[in-house]
């Protein structure tokens, strides 16, 4: 980021420490502040709280403490949070899944990803957000 722009803030929310690990690196990299949730729980306490708040989900669906899905449906319950671009980065495979996400309006990315790929797939989705 230049000058005084702040910098983007995303939330990632995946169980697996090397996934947070290797986005931690490239996200900051290039900019970006970064927040790391590995439950559903701490996903939750992180959005409510977060200052400054959070412009971006990279959301897994697979979770210890539940599914990544019921997290999108609730966020786009949400008056406050409707709005907020959600990226799913998933292994599942299930297409009756995979619809409903991206029926919820979450954008897609399959593991294994390549990581300029989602560096790409989050800076589109930051740029088309209201």
């Amino acid at each position: 980021m230049q000058g005084n722009t702040p910098a983007r803030h995303l939330l990632v929310v995946d169980d697996q420490p090397h996934i947070g690990v290797l986005l931690r690196v490239q996200f900051e990299r290039e900019g970006y502040r970064l927040s790391l949730a590995r439950t559903l729980a701490e996903a939750r306490s992180t959005l409510a709280a977060a200052a400054p708040p959070v412009d971006g989900l990279v959301l897994d669906l697979h979770l210890p403490d539940g599914s990544g899905l019921g997290l999108l449906a609730e966020l786009r319950g949400a008056a406050a949070t409707r709005r907020l671009p959600v990226l799913v980065l998933t292994a599942e495979g299930d297409d009756r899944v995979l619809h409903e996400t991206r029926r919820l309006g979450a954008t897609v990315l399959t593991k294994p990803f390549s990581p300029s790929k989602l560096s790409a797939q989050v800076a589109q989705m930051l740029s088309e957000a209201p």
